[in-house]
């Protein structure tokens, strides 16, 4: 059994990639008999943690108030490991907390891994701050070279960041819960409410309406489906920052907020065609959960939707920022609903052997061979 202690900005019930990926991972490392404690910032007045999660001061994320990210603790930090030290210390987030983190595990001669989830530095070009792109890529790139390994998910951003500088770059991966996403949640209740009329073809994007999605895309892209398709509707399931410009520009379109679990996966099972132009991802669960859940997706070729996707297959992807050629990808697959039904078939086949277990166990390796190297 090892002891681990998760260092992270965002956990469950938060809504975001990164907290669903490291509650998938410490659920799975439990699972396996490992003894994983979760350090992270205190989620409200009345979050009291447990005895293996542990709430830590923060502040909330500017343009974000439902996130937060850690303050400093080095010293507290210093003082719960002195009296139970873990094996492994794996910092999820480069926030302040993490900073300090790294900076405990080291002093104390704990091994410390790192994992590389959100491209902060492309963030800042969309809150009109692009001027600090290189400052906050660099900022990102050093706290990865003070750990043993950083883990990813794609091959293609462990090729990045290794060209960078970044060394011990792994390749951990993503999985998909393909019991939950299931084409089998369709409901047709659901897609009347959103006052679909025959076939749609409803188009959805989950995620949240923030600039750094490029959801501008979305937005042309329904309304070149809609001349095509007068009887289209679109779908946008998620919050942040840009849903109320949304909701106001767009009376036409359904806003679902926030959904959770089942009910999240009847909205994916209930489209049939899935919007994603976002350029910002490292990985983008989204786009598994989507094609799990039998609804093909139209994409730019990176991150995920490079690993995932089987082109004119299971899914469709174009040359990044190529917004001509995602268009028209969109109104080929929208064309022929048989094509459509094909391709969600696939979708769903191609899902079927990513599991999070595989993922888990990938962890645990990684992990003992840090480990190793730092005895």
């Amino acid at each position: 059994m090892l002891e681990i202690a998760f260092v992270t900005e965002t956990y469950p019930p938060e809504v975001n990639g990164v907290a669903m990926t490291v509650g998938r991972l410490v659920g799975g490392l439990r699972d396996c008999g490992h003894r994983v404690e979760v350090l992270r910032p205190r989620q409200g007045k009345t979050d009291a943690g447990s005895e293996l999660d542990t709430p830590l001061p923060g502040v909330p994320l500017p343009g974000y108030p439902g996130l937060r990210f850690g303050l400093p603790a080095g010293r507290e930090l210093v003082r719960r490991w002195r009296k139970r030290r873990p094996d492994l210390v794996h910092v999820v987030t480069e926030g302040p907390l993490g900073w300090s983190a790294v900076g405990a595990a080291r002093r104390l001669g704990i091994p410390v891994t790192s994992g590389f989830h959100t491209n902060f530095d492309r963030y800042s070009v969309h809150y009109g701050m692009g001027w600090l792109r290189p400052a906050v890529a660099a900022y990102l790139r050093v706290l990865h070279r003070r750990t043993l390994a950083t883990m990813v998910p794609t091959e293609a951003l462990a090729a990045e960041l290794a060209g960078e500088g970044v060394p011990g770059v792994r390749v951990v991966g993503r999985g998909v819960d393909c019991h939950l996403y299931d084409p089998a949640r369709r409901s047709d209740e659901l897609r009347s409410s959103w006052g679909v009329s025959g076939e749609g073809p409803v188009c959805l994007y989950v995620g949240r309406l923030a600039p750094e999605k490029n959801l501008a895309l979305v937005e042309k892209c329904f309304a070149a489906i809609q001349v095509w398709h007068p009887a289209a509707r679109m779908v946008w399931v998620g919050d942040g920052p840009s849903a109320q410009r949304l909701a106001v520009d767009h009376p036409d379109h359904h806003f679902s907020g926030m959904r959770h679990g089942e009910d999240l996966a009847a909205h994916y099972a209930s489209a049939d065609l899935f919007l994603f132009p976002s350029l910002s991802e490292t990985y983008g669960n989204v786009v598994a959960e989507a094609m799990a859940s039998g609804v093909p997706v139209i994409a730019y070729r990176s991150a995920a939707a490079a690993e995932l996707v089987a082109n004119r297959e299971n899914s469709m992807v174009v040359t990044p920022g190529d917004e001509k050629a995602f268009i028209d990808a969109a109104l080929w697959a929208a064309d022929d609903a048989s094509r459509l039904a094909g391709m969600a078939s696939q979708a769903r086949l191609a899902m079927l052997s990513r599991s999070w277990s595989g993922v888990v166990a990938v962890f645990e390796r990684v992990a003992r061979e840090a480990m190793a190297l730092h005895s």
